[in-house]
């Protein structure tokens, strides 16, 4: 397993708004499970984006946090036709000049997990961390079931 920190109200938008396109300055060749970890800044100018309140942008959503893990999701491709000068159809979210990393099955985390994360790229998370999220998604699933 892979993480990735994104700046807020970005990686919001992936776990709450159907954000599906990480702009990234490189291309990765990992495709697989991600974590979106919430990075310690913030894009304050992104915040009054037309895309980013139709994601249902709110600052007091837990989700809305900085400096921990709120999603996971699954790497599955990445487009690179922009930055070659092509063009690409990768939506709404895609910026031009950028790798657009396709995300897919977002879950957003019942609740934030504080971590450090590093970036630009990709990072490999603590076993511990990864653990305490596959157990959250249990017990989640757990009291789903008994319900």
């Amino acid at each position: 397993m892979q993480a990735l920190s994104v700046q807020q109200p970005w990686a919001f938008a992936i776990a709450r708004g159907g954000k599906s396109v990480s702009n990234e300055s490189a291309p990765t060749a990992y495709r697989g499970p991600l974590l979106v970890h919430a990075s310690m800044r913030v894009d304050l100018k992104a915040c009054d984006s037309p895309l980013i309140q139709a994601a249902g942008w709110d600052p007091r959503d837990p989700l809305a946090t900085i400096g921990a893990v709120i999603a996971v999701a699954e790497l599955d491709g990445v487009c690179s036709a922009a930055v070659r000068g092509g063009s690409c159809d990768c939506g709404p979210w895609a910026d031009p000049g950028s790798h657009h990393w396709h995300l897919g099955a977002v879950r957003a985390l019942p609740r934030p997990i504080v971590a450090l994360g590093r970036s630009p790229g990709l990072w490999e998370p603590k076993p511990t961390l990864v653990n305490e999220i596959s157990s959250m998604f249990a017990a989640t699933a757990a009291l789903d079931h008994s319900s």
